[in-house]
């Protein structure tokens, strides 16, 4: 069909046109006619304006009906694509359409910026003012560093605080360029490390069994205990502190019980922590007794040298209230030490003294040379030192509490 449009100059231009070509495509048709660009062409029909992705056929223009071309540049200024101070747009619904409408910056910007260009496309203003709230804030920084930057170049090379300066840039653009290269070449590195959880069997009863070789012991809850039919068999002459990152309450020991892996039983014991947070806890006590190989390749655990192997748990099968792993693992990576408890009132003393004498930095030679001693017996630095200061640097009775009495 053909149409007839009149210029802002009073020509009549006429265009031979398929009725579902779009508005984008005729002012295209226009701007080599006319060369005027198609980004300042604003067509009418019917006295209304005519919107690039909209059909002629659906604006009801028909064949020998007339169109007005009115350049942008007439038109009124308008406020309506102003920014606010914080970046965003004080009309962002004018400043969405008028993205929209230039399907050259659109192409752009759905290359170069996707995330940009999808809230420029979607329905949530909220995200749109968002984002460019964001970026401007990234174009401050950047602003801020390249002056900061500027001003080190022209610095006073003798001055002290210049020479401070001078070194933390050096030392903060080695930081940038070693993250650069880590998300290049170990991207891997960024993402959430699941740890290690298998199902097995405590007297019967299923459980998600969370695999740490760096604990000493097996652990299991007072309520864990309780809900497997244990806590009958809890000897609570055992009771005390377990000591390492942090402290908790020893419970007390369940010496035998079984427990189910893959297909097969084993003997294991427990030491039971009031630890709601965590329920059983597999450590390296028992992961040796049983000869056990974490094998990461494969992802499973083997049991007895190889003669069980069972898979550990991908993130969705782990229950969403034992996935805090690392508070898990503060809590379990324990160097063990146990106080009887002979009363309540000896077990407060206790306590007041630990958390008096927990941030006493005091340390000297003799202080290191009992440290040496101790831990030559076996037992962890922090659980020796934690115990030193529990008891003033008194050997023998520190020797006492890492012995369990």
């Amino acid at each position: 069909m053909k149409i007839t449009v009149m210029t802002a100059d009073d020509r009549f231009i006429t265009l031979d046109v398929d009725p579902e070509e779009s508005v984008e495509n005729v002012k295209a048709l226009l701007e080599v006619e006319t060369s005027t660009p198609l980004r300042q062409q604003q067509l009418n029909f019917d006295g209304k304006e005519m919107n690039n992705s909209e059909r002629l056929s659906s604006l009801g223009v028909k064949d020998g009906d007339l169109l007005m071309m009115l350049p942008l540049a007439q038109r009124e200024p308008s406020n309506d694509l102003r920014f606010n101070s914080d970046g965003s747009a004080m009309n962002p619904k004018a400043f969405q359409q008028h993205i929209r409408g230039d399907s050259q910056l659109m192409a752009q910007l759905l290359q170069n910026d996707p995330a940009l260009s999808q809230a420029i496309l979607g329905d949530n203003i909220n995200d749109l003012q968002n984002l460019l709230r964001e970026r401007h804030q990234q174009r401050l920084e950047l602003r801020r560093k390249q002056e900061e930057e500027l001003a080190l170049m022209y610095a006073d090379p003798f001055d002290v605080e210049s020479q401070k300066k001078i070194e933390a840039a050096i030392r903060q653009k080695g930081i940038d360029e070693n993250w650069e290269a880590a998300l290049e070449h170990n991207p891997e590195a960024f993402a959430r490390v699941v740890m290690l959880y298998v199902d097995m069997e405590v007297n019967g009863v299923p459980l998600k069994a969370f695999v740490d070789s760096g604990a000493q012991s097996t652990i299991i809850s007072k309520s864990c205990a309780e809900r497997c039919g244990l806590l009958r068999l809890l000897d609570q002459r055992y009771r005390g502190v377990a000591v390492g990152v942090g402290q908790s309450e020893i419970l007390g020991r369940i010496h035998v019980a079984p427990l189910k892996i893959g297909h097969l039983f084993y003997p294991c014991s427990f030491t039971v922590l009031d630890a709601p947070n965590m329920e059983f806890l597999f450590g390296l006590d028992m992961l040796r007794k049983h000869q056990c190989i974490i094998d990461l390749k494969d992802n499973v655990l083997r049991v007895g040298g190889g003669e069980v192997s069972v898979p550990f748990l991908q993130e969705k099968d782990i229950p969403s209230h034992i996935r805090d792993e690392e508070r898990l693992s503060k809590q379990a990576s324990l160097g063990q030490g146990s106080a009887p408890e002979t009363s309540g009132a000896q077990e407060k003393t206790a306590g007041d003294r630990t958390s008096g004498l927990a941030s006493d930095p005091t340390q000297g030679p003799d202080f290191e040379a009992k440290v040496a001693k101790l831990v030559e017996l076996g037992f962890g630095r922090e659980a020796v030192v934690q115990a030193l200061k529990l008891f003033k640097g008194n050997e023998e009775q520190a020797a006492g509490f890492l012995f369990g009495g």
